[in-house]
């Protein structure tokens, strides 16, 4: 056994019986650089349930004494540089979830399929090509995350009815090139991500998945252009019945009954085709039709309201979190029914797919009316940093940090809940800062603190008017950028899906004919370019620009 003087954590784990084990951090990389990787003192300690290994770039393999861990339920392995998993991985029969996200794996072995109570793998971005043959043999496997990788198809036995308990797929960003129409055979798939793939149809079975909730094909170029306009627009309801109803007749889409010849009428005779003429016409109709129904977003130049604050970016942020981008958002629809819920589920759910779980970047929404101008993003020493997080009262950094971990450590900790908390997951991302980074208000009162939460006294609510939306990053601008795109577009969605319900709001009666309110809510949302500019006042980037939203052209209209 290595000598554990250097290995505190594992000495300590060993002397208390622990069952859980965390290694991560600039401490913990610097040992495995030394060392050569990762004490092999870690494997040892036989009565682990949870180990995590992550943030060390110069772990680039794992020991096969790893399948001396015979009681480990939960391994996280995420944000190394592992080039390989070790085949004895499939001897760990209790393992249920495994987490090897941002590595540079590009293959897998096929002895995580002997892994008979897995029921969480997250694979995401890796350099994968495919995934094991005979994944359905982890039959409690209910949660699977391939996202970013170069996948281009699904194990011939992934459709499979013996993974009945699967119900989410979240696989973008890959090369996947077909959904085989077998997907009706799981049966209780409720969240399917495929968007930024290579799919041109849909099949028909789609539509027979139940329990099927939420679905997302952004980004895939489909032969029916119309299917493709509706993935990148509309709710997950809609883009089903119109799969079940056939679409346009065009690829996998077609119900049973019809063929590539037109549609059958009623005593199974073919209808006549129409006539060339009439199909320019309508294709012509139909263009103009889906582009009325894209949704509106409006720019608003940065000459045009004056008063919006510009955000100044100090020197001492460069080194922890540098990237920051804001902008101000008029006419989210808000009071109405529980559109302000579905906001905050969308909110949560990009942190957890899109900035996988806050590691890549961080969202923060404001009230702008509770807002303090000039704001600045800059650098405290954690004992110096105060906030009030939401639904809490203030507090240090230094003691929420603790509050949180411990939390986190208290939520693995329940029974049946192996996966880490989200919690969990994002806290380590400041673990040896000196200095945390924070947006600060003209008061000197800390209303961000990324990625941890930002401040209950400018919280949103059903009341709020105008948002101030901040994405701050550790990894680019151009990840801002994309998270701050996807938001837009999501509020977007959201709108229009609040107008559709018509739901009601308590005591509000609608706006008056004429008003800017009123005018306000007919355009959709508008987008009011915010500035942010170095200590010296010299630009840094304005959001949005004219390159932004990029992708949004097929399901907004934008308008300058």
């Amino acid at each position: 056994m290595d000598d554990l003087e250097d290995w505190p954590e594992i000495e300590k784990a060993l002397k208390e019986k622990r069952r859980e084990l965390v290694l991560q951090g600039a401490s913990v990389e610097e040992r495995i650089a030394a060392g050569g990787g990762l004490t092999k003192a870690v494997y040892s300690l036989k009565l682990l349930n949870y180990l995590e290994v992550a943030q060390c770039p110069s772990l680039t393999d794992i020991h096969e004494d790893i399948k001396y861990l015979t009681n480990l339920q939960s391994l996280f392995l995420c944000r190394n540089k592992l080039g390989s998993i070790p085949k004895v991985i499939g001897s760990i029969q209790s393992l249920k979830v495994l987490d090897v996200s941002v590595n540079n794996l590009t293959v897998l072995p096929d002895e995580i399929t002997q892994l008979p109570n897995l029921n969480t793998l997250n694979v995401s971005c890796n350099s994968l090509a495919s995934l094991p043959e005979g994944l359905s043999k982890c039959t409690k496997l209910y949660h699977l995350n391939i996202s970013k990788n170069n996948i281009t198809s699904f194990p011939s036995d992934f459709y499979s009815d013996r993974l009945d308990l699967l119900s989410t797929v979240i696989a973008y960003d890959n090369a996947i090139e077909e959904l085989s129409g077998d997907v009706s055979k799981l049966a209780a798939i409720k969240n399917l991500d495929l968007s930024n793939n290579k799919l041109c149809e849909l099949p028909f079975s789609l539509s027979d998945c139940a329990k099927l909730k939420d679905v997302n094909f952004k980004g895939n170029k489909f032969k029916d252009k119309r299917l493709e306009k509706m993935v990148n627009g509309c709710q997950t309801k809609s883009i089903l019945d119109y799969i079940r109803a056939g679409g346009r007749g065009k690829g996998k889409g077609k119900p049973a009954g019809e063929d590539a010849g037109g549609e059958v009428a009623e005593g199974g005779d073919k209808k006549k085709r129409p006539q060339k003429k009439n199909k320019k016409k309508q294709g012509g109709e139909e263009e103009e039709e889906e582009e009325l129904a894209k949704m509106v977003v409006r720019i608003l130049h940065l000459s045009d309201s004056p008063t919006v604050p510009a955000i100044t970016v100090t020197a001492n942020v460069k080194d922890i979190r540098p990237y920051l981008v804001c902008c101000v958002v008029k006419g989210m629809k808000l009071k109405p029914g529980n559109a302000l819920k579905r906001f905050l589920m969308a909110q949560t759910k990009l942190h957890d797919e899109l900035c996988v779980r806050r590691t890549t970047a961080t969202i923060a929404t404001h009230d702008l009316q509770l807002l303090k101008s000039p704001l600045v993003y800059e650098a405290r020493p954690p004992a110096d940093l105060k906030i009030t997080p939401l639904g809490r009262k203030e507090v240090c950094s230094v003691e929420l940090m603790k509050t949180l971990q411990q939390e986190a450590s208290d939520q693995r900790k329940q029974k049946k809940r192996q996966n880490v908390s989200g919690l969990h997951k994002y806290l380590q991302l400041l673990d040896g800062k000196e200095l945390y980074p924070c947006l600060v208000d003209a008061e000197g009162h800390v209303i961000s603190f990324p990625p941890i939460t930002n401040s209950d006294k400018t919280k949103i609510s059903q009341t709020t008017k105008e948002l101030f939306l901040e994405v701050t990053s550790s990894t680019s601008l151009q990840t801002c950028k994309d998270v701050m795109d996807a938001l837009i577009v999501k509020m977007a969605e959201l709108n229009k899906f609040t107008a559709e319900r018509n739901e009601e709001t308590d005591g509000e009666t609608p706006s008056p004919p004429g008003t800017e309110q009123q005018q306000q809510e007919e355009e959709g949302l508008v987008v009011q370019q915010v500035r942010t500019v170095d200590q010296e006042g010299n630009l840094k980037v304005v959001y949005p620009s004219k390159t932004d939203l990029p992708n949004a052209d097929e399901t907004l209209k934008i308008i300058w």
